[in-house]
């Protein structure tokens, strides 16, 4: 069977097939040693009669061939042969047969050899071992060499009926293990297509569904149920957050492409004149702007929300809050009271990029001063493992159901939706802290909202609306 088709059969019948194929390699190997040891002590101990009756014969034997005392030469139990140079039978005795044993060709031209006749398998004729020595002769009808030789039946029938016993035993043996291994092979390979069918049904559409893996076993296969699970669960995720995705933003891109349609609609419905389309333009423009600062910012929090936990890195973030509200004083010079900052005298480092720590300062800064009310202001300090950055503003703040929901995308009080932003900045960086292993909680007037990582700070009891972002010091 060529390798190509070997291939296409079922990986059971495979495994089956090699386990068999082994099996047989090594009944065989075992088989042909015993065999073999079997057929050495039997052929030892013909040979150990053969080497006494050539011991008593060898002396009888004359210069002319016959053998001076044939009674003794026939008391060993042997048939006995004496042949001259040319293999003609010069005496005999015992239950040798008158024709030679050995033809000429198979005579030695010295010493002692040991020589089967006749065979095993097929069965038939007299099977012999016959010894031949070599005598010390001239030839001219003179004994040239003595022939000892007893029966193998007995050797022959006992090896046969080995091989017979072997064979069967063999041949049950490999059924068996055959059997054997192709239980274990299903057995091995029966969470396998039950995981098949159960990836069946996933695709099929029941993406919720996960693998049966047992919790009482640990090995190859339920490792491999665990890890495809796992990857289920993030693909699971990551569909689910791409849908989320394209939801949220069919759903907040309606309102400004509605808007900008109207817009356009109004503008063509009478002539206008140069100054006219200008105002127009620029109305336009600024509904442009806005778009595109909702799509990068549902970009930004996508990307975040697809990366894993952030590089480890180092920050301050007394420093990056002064940068921050530096900043904002530098651009807005008229209202410099509208943050204060409140920040202990000492660095305060946090295990944090600074980059990260940027954008979360910046957006709960700017999330304060579009949707609170001055006087913003900004503490920082540390408590426990814990650098404390809070936001707090004199608005109006947030309901206990609006709490609960600020951080999910979108989210956005209604008399907010007149003002400018998109509802994203709480909900990013409620993911750039917990990514950082900290913690985000939203207070007002008693109520407490915890998210991310929780953290042993209790919570500062105010009745003013407060952000606070509880960051594992550096």
């Amino acid at each position: 069977m060529s390798s190509a088709r070997l291939r296409r059969l079922p990986l059971r019948v495979r495994l089956v097939a090699g386990f068999s194929a082994a099996m047989l390699v090594l009944l065989t190997a075992a088989g042909a040693f015993v065999y073999w040891r079997v057929q050495y002590a039997l052929d030892r101990g013909l040979d150990s009669e053969l080497a006494a009756a050539r011991s008593v014969i060898a002396p009888l034997v004359g210069a002319d061939g016959s053998v001076s005392a044939p009674a003794a030469a026939d008391a060993t139990g042997t048939g006995w042969q004496v042949l001259d140079a040319d293999g003609t039978v010069l005496d005999a005795g015992g239950p040798a047969p008158d024709r030679p044993l050995l033809p000429r060709s198979e005579l030695p031209d010295g010493g002692t050899a040991t020589v089967d006749v006749g065979t095993m398998l097929p069965v038939g004729g007299t099977p012999y071992r016959v010894t031949v020595t070599a005598l010390d002769g001239d030839g001219g009808g003179r004994a040239a060499y003595l022939l000892v030789g007893v029966r193998r039946d007995h050797r022959d029938e006992a090896l046969r009926e080995l091989l017979l016993q072997m064979w069967l035993a063999g041949l049950a043996a490999l059924v068996i293990a055959s059997l054997v291994g192709d239980h274990l092979a299903r057995q091995a390979l029966r969470p396998v297509e039950r995981y098949r069918r159960r990836a069946s049904e996933i695709a099929a559409g029941a993406p919720h569904l996960r693998l049966d893996v047992p919790d009482d076993r640990d090995d190859e296969v339920t490792r491999l149920g665990h890890t495809l699970n796992e990857m289920l669960a993030a693909l699971d995720v990551a569909l689910e957050r791409e849908r989320r995705f394209v939801g949220d933003a069919s759903h907040e891109l309606r309102t400004p492409l509605t808007l900008l349609r109207a817009r356009i609609q109004l503008a063509r419905r009478r002539t206008r004149t140069a100054a006219e389309h200008e105002a127009v333009l620029d109305e336009l423009a600024v509904d442009v702007a806005r778009l595109e600062g909702l799509t990068e910012q549902l970009l930004e929090l996508d990307r975040e929300t697809a990366r894993g936990p952030g590089p480890d890195g180092s920050a301050d973030l007394a420093e990056v809050v002064r940068d921050e509200v530096a900043r904002h004083h530098t651009a807005h010079p008229d209202r410099q009271g509208e943050v204060v900052l409140e920040e202990p005298s000492s660095p305060v480092l946090v295990g944090t990029q600074r980059s990260t720590v940027e954008r979360i300062v910046t957006n709960l800064l700017t999330n304060a001063l579009v949707h609170g009310s001055p006087t913003v202001r900004v503490v920082i300090r540390r408590d426990g493992g814990y650098a404390v950055l809070a936001v707090v503003d004199e608005g109006p703040g947030m309901t206990p159901e609006l709490l609960e929901e600020a951080t999910h995308r979108f989210t956005r009080a209604a008399e907010a939706r007149s003002r400018p932003g998109s509802g994203l900045g709480l909900a990013l960086v409620e993911h750039l802290v917990a990514r950082a292993g900290g913690e985000v909680r939203l207070c007002h007037e008693g109520h407490h909202v915890c998210t991310g990582v929780p953290a042993e700070v209790p919570c500062q009891h105010d009745d003013r609306m407060t952000v606070t972002v509880l960051l594992p010091l550096g």
